[in-house]
């Protein structure tokens, strides 16, 4: 956000350049994520992370288990949980077709959120 409001701000980037990007790279990321928690699976809940971590992990889990799908529109738009969902939808075998549509959905409303936010901040302090 700090980026793209600067971007805007000094007029290095228009809000039609920086949206695409922003969505690129969410998917990227969340991608990244899912695909190397995919790769991990089973053998990640055996590792000394995941020990160490054992009660954030149970948590994300169980948010996975409950809401399913929503959980990628959830993590997409929650920053402290933001980077673990997608790799922790891999680690749970969430099916990856469906996760890509459901992400690419989730980083459309992100990227678009954001570029509201950023109009809305670049016009407040205009």
């Amino acid at each position: 956000m700090i980026v793209g409001a600067t971007l805007l701000g000094t007029e290095s980037a228009t809000l039609a350049q920086i949206t695409p990007l922003a969505f690129a790279g969410a998917v990227a990321g969340d991608h990244v994520g899912y695909w190397l928690g995919w790769r991990v699976g089973p053998r990640f809940h055996h590792t000394a992370f995941a020990a160490r971590y054992q009660t954030s992990i149970s948590k994300a889990e169980n948010m996975i288990r409950r809401f399913g799908g929503m959980a990628i529109f959830v993590g997409r738009f929650i920053p402290a949980i933001r980077s673990v969902v997608p790799g922790m939808l891999g680690v749970a075998g969430f099916r990856p077709g469906l996760y890509s549509l459901l992400d690419l959905l989730a980083c459309l409303l992100w990227s678009l959120a954001l570029a509201a936010i950023l109009a809305g901040s670049v016009q407040l302090f205009s």
